[in-house]
């Protein structure tokens, strides 16, 4: 079971070393005299080979070997950072991607990696150079050593009942390369694998980090007799123990935990709304005071909760740099891609759904919104196109945009690709907006692609954006103005579960009507009910939108009930539709807790859900998508 959870940890900082390396390429190419960047990429790459090693993985740990022989070439500037050693290079990445993702999978056949590394080898061989050094002496040490860094000697001695030595070392390797270099091992890192029964480590190790912070560090370690942590200067050959360890300020915490944490919370939220609703019956004052407090009690565990689950986005947005470098050089176009607010945090379930539809969006601002370079400077503009990733919080929403400078919409070219595909007649299409045109773009099927290739033109990729994005119980829509360019905007709920929501009733049955959705409530008397084409229509603050009785769309076997006077009407909004449900009346606002319908109810119109109320009554969610449709 150890053995399996520091293999999970490896392939999670696997990924993320790999993912540096990436970025860390992508600067390079743009800056190839920054020494800085190539030290980083060495120190990724160094960190990466010593995990490897340390599990045992033979092919990981070679290949990430010949990347390390290029990289200090380039260091001692013995080669020059060109295009063919960043292709190389991100090639290597790839493979190491793919050599990760075979791990995951339990997959225990290695990749051939003759090819890739003889690249490598040739890459690192085709300019006249000293020869790549096989060992990093003391000396080069001290010549390397950035501003403020120590050179330092450590030396651990393991438990002498500790049965998973190699896992030990691997998390002694893991723990001194976060924040620092190894630069000798002994034994060395290639040896700590596998069958490894060593129990005495020592380092030659350079790093910012004093003394003291290396060595809590190292205490976070379990099964660590002693350690001996001094600058290399000097020398103290008894071993000593440990100072007493500082609180870790960082855990990892598995996926799973973590929903079954949000899953009893849930249930704490259902059972906190029955508590507050027998405090009310028994118009008892001091549980009345009591259950309150534990209500303030749960809303601040809610917002921890919640908090824990959010992740940054940039776990999503680092894939992109090199996905439009790639792009670029197959369409032959030159794009900048800037990236804002990649700190931005968003619930893991959303992160984890968000990917495909980013890159749906991108791959479509690339291929029919930035020119080529020689259109673009007939036009006065830059040879080089940009396209920029922004994303930041706005209440309970998190928003999106993606934004190109290229050629915008053609409204005449969509128009008549919509009538000529059925998608509207062409007296509607002469009578719609630029706005209204630029939505067509999103029904299913619809292309304006003339050519179907690698990158669009099949059909199928705003239409599964706009149901991807819906489906998360958020909305998108664009903006763009022709020969300056396409605005994307995305917005998107902090969390899926546990919703503000306002209850209504209708044919007696209650429902809950997401908060983000809902513009304002009102009434509406009889009179004020208008008929056009055999749709039932309201005024709304000078604009005529459609009416909608929630009886007759979710009850149309009930008996059809009179018209009130005064009815009572919710105003929903999606993107730029608006649309008033009316309904029977209101309860008032309330969180709720979203739980599926399983799969036999899936597929219920308009119902995206349910959620137990605090007097055990059950009431429907309502979505507000499908409503509009």
């Amino acid at each position: 079971m150890e053995n399996e959870a520091y293999l999970a940890l490896f392939i999670e900082e696997s990924k993320e070393h790999v993912q540096r390396l990436n970025n860390q390429l992508l600067l390079l190419e743009k800056n190839p005299e920054d020494l800085e960047t190539i030290k980083e990429i060495f120190r990724s790459a160094h960190t990466l080979k010593g995990m490897a090693a340390s599990m045992g993985f033979e092919h990981l740990t070679a290949l990430t070997h010949a990347l390390e022989n290029i990289l200090d070439a380039l260091l001692n500037q013995a080669l020059d950072v060109s295009q063919e050693v960043v292709d190389g290079l991100l090639t290597a990445c790839d493979v190491l991607e793919d050599m990760i993702s075979s791990i995951e999978e339990g997959h225990e056949n290695p990749h051939d990696i003759s090819g890739i590394v003889a690249m490598l080898e040739e890459i690192a061989t085709a300019q006249p150079q000293e020869t790549l050094r096989k060992s990093v002496n003391i000396q080069h040490a001290d010549s390397q050593r950035g501003e403020g860094e120590t050179l330092y000697d450590v030396r651990v001695s393991l438990s002498d009942d500790c049965a998973l030595k190699a896992v030990r070392a691997y998390m002694i390797v893991q723990a001194l390369e976060e924040d620092g270099y190894i630069v000798e091992a002994n034994p060395p890192l290639e040896a700590m694998g596998g069958r490894f029964q060593e129990k005495d480590l020592s380092f030659l190790y350079r790093t910012k980090q004093k003394e003291s912070e290396i060595k809590n560090r190292l205490n976070s370690i379990s099964e660590i007799k002693a350690m001996v942590v001094h600058p290399h200067s000097q020398s103290d050959g008894t071993p000593k123990k440990g100072d007493k360890t500082s609180p870790t300020k960082t855990i990892r915490v598995s996926m799973e935990r973590l929903d079954h944490l949000m899953n009893l919370f849930e249930e704490l939220v259902i059972d906190r709304g029955r508590l507050e609703k027998i405090a009310l019956d028994v118009e008892h004052v001091e549980l009345q005071e009591t259950v309150e407090r534990m209500s303030r009690i749960s809303s601040d565990l809610q917002d921890i909760v919640l908090t824990m689950r959010m992740v940054p986005i940039e776990q999503v947005f680092n894939r992109f740099p090199r996905m439009i470098r790639s792009l670029a050089k197959d369409l032959g176009k030159k794009v900048q891609l800037t990236i804002e607010g990649e700190s931005t945090e968003l619930d893991r379930t959303v992160i984890d759904e968000l990917g495909d539809s980013l890159v749906h969006l991108l791959r479509n601002s690339m291929d029919h919104g930035i020119e080529l370079p020689h259109i673009r400077q007939q036009q006065g503009k830059k040879e080089h196109g940009t396209i920029s990733l922004k994303a930041y919080h706005s209440g309970n929403h998190v928003f999106i945009e993606i934004k190109d400078d290229g050629g915008g919409v053609r409204y005449d070219h969509v128009s008549k690709r919509a009538v000529e595909r059925g998608i509207v007649t062409q007296k509607v299409a002469d009578d719609m907006t630029e706005q209204e045109i630029a939505q067509l773009l999103f029904s299913p099927g619809f292309s304006t692609a003339e050519v179907v290739s690698d990158v669009s033109g099949r059909g199928v990729g705003l239409d599964a954006v706009k149901s991807k994005i819906e489906s998360l119980g958020g909305a998108v829509s664009l903006v763009s103005k022709q020969g300056e360019g396409t605005h994307f905007f995305i917005q998107l709920p902090l969390t899926l579960s546990i919703l503000s929501a306002l209850l209504v009733v209708s044919d007696e049955q209650i429902y809950a009507i997401p908060l983000s959705s809902v513009i304002e409530t009102a009434f509406i008397e009889h009179q004020d009910i208008r008929s056009i084409h055999h749709k039932r229509v309201m005024d709304y603050r000078g604009t005529i939108i459609p009416l909608l009785f929630l009886t007759d769309i979710l009850s149309p076997s009930s008996l059809q009930k009179k018209i009130a006077q005064r009815s009572f009407v919710v105003i929903l909004k999606k993107g730029a539709s608006l649309i008033g449900v009316v309904v029977d009346f209101f309860i008032g606002q309330k969180e709720i807790v979203l739980k599926s319908l399983g799969h036999y109810l899936s597929g219920v119109f308009a119902i995206s859900g349910a959620t137990i109320l605090g007097d055990g009554q059950v009431a429907l969610v309502l979505d507000a998508n499908s409503l509009m449709k």
